[in-house]
């Protein structure tokens, strides 16, 4: 048995240094969370969204104040030419990726006896399909570079039974597993994992709740609060890093102790 102690400090291993980090759905919330998290860890980083204006002002924030090259690009993910341009650009200008942070996606709650095949579809393409094109274009670049690290940013909702949510739910639930998947079919050089991120306080969610929804959240949430964007990016930055070098195909839960729908 092979108990030889790494050489490198707890630090080191949670070091992006030299690395290059996309991460898709990055102007706002989440996605500009964990990019902001990755250029403080040393990675130089592609921000992805898109609205042109909004992501190239996001990145211009992250190096300001980190330092770090970081490049805005607007892209519409649910483009298989904008994707494509994506991670082209990325080698252009960075001239390597070993990260993908697949963020982009989302949906609103919806009823199911009043949501049409198409509106069902569309939100199982918009929130699996760029995913799985990215992160097969992005593979074959990594493994130019030997390894890397592609990260999905899933949903409680793909595992909580809670009403209104059969679309998003299903959807995420399809990431999820499509993680578990890729995972079998990338290794042993590129992992891949998954955060299930539950209420997290970004903007939008802010604008949704009322205060007694949220009083009501926090009181059924164990660990006594509601999720913020760096947890999530923090998150994002373990599963990136040589400090999970022997995990993938996992999914983490991110929601507080949370073991039912809040609402």
């Amino acid at each position: 048995m092979n108990d030889t102690l790494s050489q490198n400090s707890a630090f080191d291993n949670f070091s992006l240094a030299g690395q290059v980090a996309v991460v898709t759905g990055a102007s706002k919330g989440i996605g500009k969370g964990i990019a902001l998290a990755f250029s403080q860890a040393g990675a130089s980083v592609v921000c992805a969204s898109r609205t042109e204006a909004d992501v190239v002002a996001a990145a211009k924030h992250i190096s300001e104040v980190t330092g770090n090259p970081t490049l805005g690009i607007a892209c519409d993910v649910s483009s298989s030419e904008q994707r494509t341009m994506l991670l082209q650009r990325t080698i252009k200008e960075m001239g390597r990726i070993d990260i993908l942070v697949n963020n982009a996606g989302g949906a609103g709650p919806n009823n199911p006896v009043k949501t049409s095949a198409e509106e069902f579809s569309k939100t199982l393409d918009w929130n699996v399909t760029p995913a799985f094109d990215l992160s097969k274009q992005a593979y074959e670049l990594m493994l130019e570079s030997g390894t890397g690290s592609i990260i999905n940013i899933s949903s409680r909702a793909a595992q909580l039974r809670q009403k209104n949510f059969s679309a998003y739910g299903s959807a995420k639930a399809a990431l999820s597993h499509l993680t578990r998947l890729l995972a079998q079919d990338f290794a042993p050089n590129v992992r891949v994992n998954a955060i299930e991120p539950g209420a997290i306080l970004t903007d939008a969610l802010e604008g949704f709740l009322t205060p007694e929804m949220k009083s009501g959240m926090i009181k059924t949430t164990p660990l006594g609060r509601l999720g913020e964007v760096e947890d999530v990016a923090n998150s994002a930055l373990f599963l990136a890093s040589p400090a999970s070098a022997w995990i993938t195909g996992k999914i983490i839960e991110l929601d507080g102790g949370v073991e039912a729908p809040l609402w």
